[in-house]
């Protein structure tokens, strides 16, 4: 497994078991209750799969030609998660640990612009707002039905 999208929970995962990794380094971004003064209630990913993994694959492929790493995975999380669940988990394991923190960072910051996952932010007010999709306005007043985000 090199990138994988799961409606499951993602528990905190294993790093890499390499015997020659000396460092390994995991990132795992998790619901946070707030965001931009807002308190969040819950968040709802969707993705569109295929091509989600087929840029996922890339990344990773891309990570480990470009740094000095033995192996690198990621999880993403679909559907609805709740404040504290896992929503995306990054692994990446080198000889030393300055590649490994590297490489983590480039992978998470990649699947951030490149995977065709979009995040829908559910407010304690009731309100509910796809964030930071390419449609919206900086006012956050535009929203997509699910039907909409897959045609973006």
């Amino acid at each position: 497994m090199l990138f994988q999208l799961t409606d499951q929970p993602i528990e905190t995962l294993i790093g890499s078991l390499h015997p020659h990794a000396g460092g390994i380094v995991t990132f795992e971004g998790r619901v946070r209750a707030v965001n931009d003064d807002k308190k969040v209630a819950s968040l709802e990913y969707v993705a569109y799969p295929e091509l989600a993994l087929h840029e996922g694959h890339a990344i990773i492929n891309a990570a480990l030609k470009q740094f000095d790493i033995l192996e690198a995975r990621a999880v993403h999380r679909t559907g609805h998660l709740a404040i504290g669940d896992i929503a995306v988990w990054v692994m990446s394991a080198a000889i030393h640990r300055k590649e490994a923190f590297e490489a983590t960072e480039y992978i998470i910051n990649t699947i951030k612009v490149h995977v065709p996952i979009w995040k829908k932010e559910h407010y304690s007010d009731g309100e509910a707002i796809w964030v930071r999709c390419d449609r919206c306005t900086d006012d956050h007043k535009h929203s997509h039905t699910v039907k909409e985000a897959f045609s973006l």
